[in-house]
This record gives C-alpha cells, sequence and structure tokens, in this order.
C-alpha cells in the first residue's frame, strides 16, 4: 500500500537551553515531559516552557515512562529510574547493544528501536529478552504508543517523519513529513500532539496529531 505523507504542522518550538546541546530522547508523564541530554534528565513544563529540575543519570538516547518509572537509555543498557528521588533501581541489557534509539512503554513492555538495523524490538522489561521485532525501511528514532497506535519517528540526512505502523506487522498505516532540518530524537505523545526531540537543534517540538 502507497502512502502519501501530510506536511506536519508544527505548533511549538522549545528551547534552546542554557547548557544543552542536543536532546536524545523524550517522554511525557502526563504533566512534563523529560528529555535526555547525555549526563542528565531534564523536565519540562510545557504549558510554560519552564524547566523544572533535572536528575543526574547517563541519557544517551530514547526515554520511556510507565506510569511510575521513568525508562532510560544509557549506551548498552536501559535504567529504570525513580523520578521522585532520582534513583537507579534497576538495570536490563538493551537489544542493540549500544546502537538503540527510541523507546516506549505499551501493554507491560518496552519498545525499543534499533536506530541503524531499522528495526522495533517489544522486550520484556524484566529481563531485556526480545518478544518480537518489526522491521522498517527508515532509521527508527524515537518511538511512542498512543491511543493503541505505535508509531515511530524517522531521520536520515536532513528528512524526518513520524510514521504510524501496524503493531504486528511494521507496515506503515500514516506519515506526517516534517520541513526540512526539523529532525526527530524522541518522540512521545498526549491526546493532541506529539512531543518531538530536535537533535542536535537542543530544540523540543510540538506537533500536530
Amino acid at each position: 500500500m502507497t502512502i502519501t505523507p501530510t506536511k506536519a504542522q508544527i505548533l511549538r518550538e522549545f528551547g534552546p537551553f542554557s547548557g544543552i546541546d542536543a536532546v536524545h530522547g523524550l517522554a511525557f508523564d502526563g504533566d512534563r515531559v523529560w528529555f535526555a541530554t547525555g549526563d542528565r534528565l531534564n523536565a519540562l513544563d510545557p504549558h510554560s516552557g519552564e524547566l523544572l529540575r533535572s536528575i543526574e543519570v547517563p541519557a544517551h538516547a530514547g526515554t520511556a515512562f510507565d506510569g511510575e518509572h521513568l525508562f532510560q537509555i544509557a549506551e548498552d543498557r536501559i535504567q529504570k529510574i525513580d523520578p521522585e528521588t532520582g534513583q537507579v533501581i534497576g538495570t536490563i541489557p538493551a537489544p542493540g547493544k549500544g546502537g538503540d534509539s527510541g523507546l516506549a512503554w505499551a501493554e507491560g513492555s518496552l519498545w525499543v528501536g534499533h536506530d541503524r538495523e531499522r528495526k522495533i524490538h517489544q522486550i520484556d522489561p524484566g529481563t531485556g529478552a526480545i518478544l518480537r521485532t518489526l522491521e522498517s525501511n527508515r532509521f527508527v528514532t524515537g518511538i511512542t504508543w498512543i491511543d493503541g497506535e505505535l508509531w515511530h519517528g524517522t531521520w536520515e540526512g536532513e528528512k524526518s517523519e513520524l510514521r504510524h505502523v501496524d503493531a504486528m506487522t511494521g507496515e506503515v498505516l500514516e506519515v506526517l513529513e516534517l520541513p526540512s532540518g526539523a529532525n526527530v530524537s524522541g518522540l512521545d505523545a498526549d491526546g493532541e500532539q506529539f512531543f518531538c526531540g530536535g537533535g542536535d537543534s537542543g530544540l523540543l517540538r510540538t506537533v500536530r496529531r
């Protein structure tokens, strides 16, 4: 099935922020957008645009929230973090062994992007065991589940898209095409909009769903 991309509508941009050179992943916890910047996780108020706090923890790629804990990719592992104390309370191996980019929580599983391999792995959050693998034809640079739909971000060259895919087959069902240079490094969503990390621009963007 051939999908005609729709032009993405960028609603708002946040940043750049002082001392932050790049965004490596993000997650929305219902109130705050947590985003990874290498050596810490930062909490942003998406209404005011203010940075609220940060957690000093290795944060090199995707971020996720399960309703209670944050999950953060750091090199070849996934850390489970208490967002109130900032303590790392567990780790599991990342399936891409350091090539991971993109992380989401849904239905009791973690979903992990393997950027250059163009894959999405569903894994057991307790052990890291791979339960299922979906193939993409683009680099996977962010993942989210929203209202039962699996979406992933892509970034190749200066082109990025948000893709709605079939969670069983990986078939592309819908594409939102971002403007050239508006790259995606991390993806999450609420009911009305996507939150997108902007890579080495240091920006966060919201895109109409």
